[in-house]
């Protein structure tokens, strides 16, 4: 299909564009910007006036919940939350029922993405079998199923010979290993972070050494085999400030944070709040402040939605019982303006962050709108409020701490490939609506 999104603010922090300029897509390409192709005849026009155009979102965590846990998601609801949220590529971890540690499995998830023709699904296989910590999966025939990197997830690895033998075998072969920084031992039994507000609520604690000393084990093995490595959802001032001396020094690693922890801390657990369960707990105002920080000046590479739906019942119990998780696909492009603001910084500072910033970390065509390059585009509304509530989340999930929060900015249109897989009422249109 030939379209053309005119009028729009097209923002493309890959090129340093940001300017106002009518938008050409033909076979799943960008064909133009400005003016048209010769002979380039539209079979549809997208209005984006008074809206930004700008690449699809690349989300380095969406937990998809298949296979395996269909009853706290199904690959539908949280494809079409990818779409509602203008993420066009997401990755998905590998602690699925059971994990993603075979080639079936892998070829399994990503033929079902394919055929729901949503967002483009990239797996992380399981760098152990079934997550156990003990013996390493077939990295390179996961690979071959389509694996873009290797991870244990939220499950321990406790045997650092064991992860310098993972590490020295995804070397060998240019994997990636993602790995989140946390001492199982320091961190067990906890669910808050280890400072007054755990103390004051009567909740077992998990320290920032757990992080720290997870952290600096990782660091010295990436140093010791020359493994790429990238650090998932930092949580500490102290763990950012190790990452930052370990790039200085040449080492091949990249992080993310997750957008709740810009956002949050562990006051916002309030009175036992379980939508604020979440893994690495919300820490001190003083780590949120470091995490802001870090992505301001780039330590941290990117920021992801951490996105992970958890069933109702999982959450109606006692905060210590809770199941930890909270859904974000819908929220990473309001809550990436709210940082933004409130950093006072540009528009496309906030946006590379997810978006060409994680493509790049990923080696994937996207994130970007130069000429040539995959149709994957999210057009929002940077003026339009709305409500996070139960009914206006796609996902099946509706657990997150931003329930009743107000926010701004909103995805009315998104394309994978030059096809637009999600579209919302906008501008005129959605107030006629909203009218009758």
């Amino acid at each position: 299909m030939k379209l053309v999104i005119k009028g729009g603010r097209l923002i493309d922090p890959k090129h340093g564009r940001d300017a106002v300029t009518d938008v050409y897509i033909a076979s799943g390409k960008i064909a133009a910007l400005g003016a048209a192709p010769a002979g380039f005849i539209a079979q549809r026009m997208i209005d984006a006036t008074g809206l930004v155009v700008c690449p699809g979102f690349v989300d380095l965590s969406a937990r998809l919940r298949e296979p395996g846990l269909e009853y706290k998601a199904t690959l539908e609801s949280e494809l079409e939350a990818a779409m509602a949220g203008g993420v066009t590529s997401l990755v998905c971890p590998p602690d699925t029922d059971p994990p993603l540690d075979e080639p079936g499995l892998v070829e399994m998830l990503k033929h079902r993405a394919r055929s729901l023709n949503k967002a483009r699904v990239f797996p992380l296989g399981a760098l152990t079998q079934k997550l156990e910590g003990r013996e390493l999966t077939e990295m390179a025939e996961l690979s071959d199923a389509g694996c873009i990197g290797f991870s244990q997830a939220d499950a321990a690895l406790t045997d650092t010979m064991t992860l310098m033998r993972a590490l020295q075998y995804a070397a060998t072969f240019g994997f990636a290993v993602w790995l989140r920084p946390q001492d199982v031992f320091l961190s067990r039994h906890g669910v808050a972070h280890d400072g007054e507000v755990a103390t004051r609520l009567g909740l077992p604690g998990i320290p920032s050494c757990a992080e720290t000393v997870a952290l600096s084990t990782i660091l010295l093995l990436a140093r010791e085999t020359g493994a790429r490595i990238h650090l998932c959802r930092l949580s500490t001032a102290a763990g950012i400030g190790m990452v930052r001396v370990a790039k200085e020094q040449g080492l091949a690693v990249t992080c993310d944070v997750g957008m709740h922890h810009v956002h949050l801390s562990e006051s916002d657990i309030g009175f036992f709040d379980s939508n604020c369960r979440l893994v690495p707990p919300l820490r001190a105002e003083a780590d949120r402040a470091a995490i802001r920080a870090g992505l301001a000046d780039g330590t941290i590479d990117a920021v992801c939605s951490d996105h992970s739906p958890v069933d109702d019942d999982a959450k109606q119990v006692p905060f210590g019982e809770a199941e930890p998780g909270a859904t974000g696909l819908e929220l990473l492009l309001p809550l990436s303006l709210q940082w933004a603001r409130e950093a006072h910084l540009p528009l496309d500072r906030a946006l590379a962050r997810i978006t060409h910033e994680p493509a790049r970390l990923l080696g994937i065509a996207g994130g970007e709108l130069g000429v040539g390059s995959p149709a994957d585009v999210c057009v929002f509304d940077p003026d339009a409020h709305w409500r996070v509530d139960r009914k206006s989340l796609y996902s099946q999930g509706k657990n997150t701490p931003f329930l009743g929060a107000r926010m701004q900015g909103r995805v009315c249109c998104t394309l994978v490939d030059g096809h637009v897989v999600f579209d919302r009422p906008h501008g005129r249109e959605a107030r006629k609506q909203a009218t009758t």
